[in-house]
């Protein structure tokens, strides 16, 4: 729990937080980082929509999903660092406002990686968050002799393959997306070598909650981009954009009902909390995506896009069916049974046919609403209380 101003020191050991601790919740400090990560998702669903409306689809493509693996990264380890070491004293806090803003610096770089493939100022802003982290790092080193070597593994870890994001933007050209690959796999194993001497002591129900408060961010892109269909077509009398409006505000509203459906705890063993928190890369970034499509889909309705009807529907199917693919492996596998397990999959595969038909969005709109329906149906009768037999006594 954050402490009164007046209680709180400059500098204290950097001590865990237990893992069963009642009542954890986001801080005010975490929200702000959160906050600050909306620009960079932003600019990342604003660049995806106009490469893709400009038909340069393996360029968008490509481009967007490095991008916004470098803020999820990001993101993703200020959370989990967080969550076991959050001592809220002022060297805590200013080192996590250094981290903000190499977010900042982060998001000011992802036009010109979209447009000229230069990652300079994206890799300058990630140096200073990731530097930041080493820091964190190191004080949870000092202040936690039981899972010092875990600290100590990500501190060395994430200085040498910083060292290397450094080294990439010597690398010719034609090397870029080969060493982003190497580089991002190098990322992704730190957390894996790191945590085997003793999983650091992060909180499940928190990491949940920061997980499902990101998710309503990148919501918050599909909205913009519903808003600017509305206006749109009030300012341009196009009747075609309400409708599109609507069809779209029920994609969002379904993505959002699917994900939040039931509680869904994060695992708390090594190798599936891993798979679940890095599965969420592509939930993320299928959600905002979601929203690049829809506003592609405006550019085409007002015939000032470059891509056919076709190409225009896939740019809201494709991230809906990674989405619900997703979902269906990280959540509704681990929790349910029946006819939903089965849906989930089925209504993926119907949202990548429909883009062949006349009204893509406004299918894709009806595929999710009737699978939201039946996970309530589902859950209803799941939940309702089990009837007697005839002749028994209840009690």
């Amino acid at each position: 729990m954050t402490q009164p101003r007046s209680a709180r020191p400059f500098y204290q050991p950097m001590r865990p937080r237990r893992r069963d601790e009642p009542h954890r919740s986001s801080t005010p400090l975490e929200l702000f980082f959160d906050l600050c990560f909306v620009v960079a998702v932003a600019q990342a669903a604003s660049n995806l929509h106009h490469d893709v409306s400009e038909g340069h689809l393996g360029h968008a493509v490509t481009s967007y999903l490095m991008v916004f693996f470098a803020i999820w990264w990001s993101w993703m380890n200020f959370t989990w660092f967080a969550s076991a070491y959050d001592t809220d004293d002022d060297v805590y806090r200013i080192t996590t406002l250094v981290q903000i803003t190499g977010a900042l610096i982060l998001a000011a770089g992802v036009p010109r990686a979209f447009t000229d493939g230069d990652f300079s100022i994206i890799t300058y802003g990630y140096v200073v968050m990731r530097l930041a982290a080493v820091v964190q790092w190191s004080r949870a080193a000092a202040g936690d002799p039981a899972h010092r070597a875990a600290a100590r593994r990500y501190a060395i870890g994430v200085t040498v393959v910083q060292l290397g994001w450094l080294l990439r933007l010597a690398l010719p050209e034609e090397w870029g997306i080969a060493s982003f690959v190497l580089l991002a796999l190098a990322d992704l194993l730190v957390p894996a070598v790191a945590e085997r001497p003793g999983m650091t002591p992060w909180h499940p129900r928190h990491i949940t909650e920061r997980y499902g408060l990101f998710t309503l961010i990148v919501l918050g892109e599909a909205v913009l981009a519903i808003s600017v269909a509305i206006q749109t077509g009030i300012d341009a009398g196009n009747h075609g954009l309400w409708s599109l409006a609507a069809a779209g505000a029920v994609i969002v509203f379904a993505l959002w009902w699917l994900y939040f459906d039931r509680s869904v705890e994060a695992p708390d063993q090594l190798p599936y909390s891993l798979i679940w928190g890095y599965g969420h890369y592509l939930i993320f970034a299928a959600i905002a995506a979601v929203g690049a499509g829809l506003a592609v889909a405006v550019d085409h309705e007002r015939h000032i896009g470059h891509l056919s009807g076709v190409a225009a529907g896939y740019a809201v199917a494709v991230p809906v069916a990674v989405y619900l693919i997703t979902v269906w492996m990280l959540h509704i596998r681990r929790q349910q049974h029946g006819a939903v397990v089965v849906a989930f999959p089925v209504v993926a595969l119907l949202a990548l046919l429909a883009p062949l038909g006349p009204v893509p969005v406004h299918l894709i709109a009806l595929l999710l609403f009737a699978l939201v329906t039946l996970t309530v149906l589902l859950r209803q009768r799941d939940t309702l209380p089990t009837r007697a037999p005839a002749g028994t006594d209840p009690a």
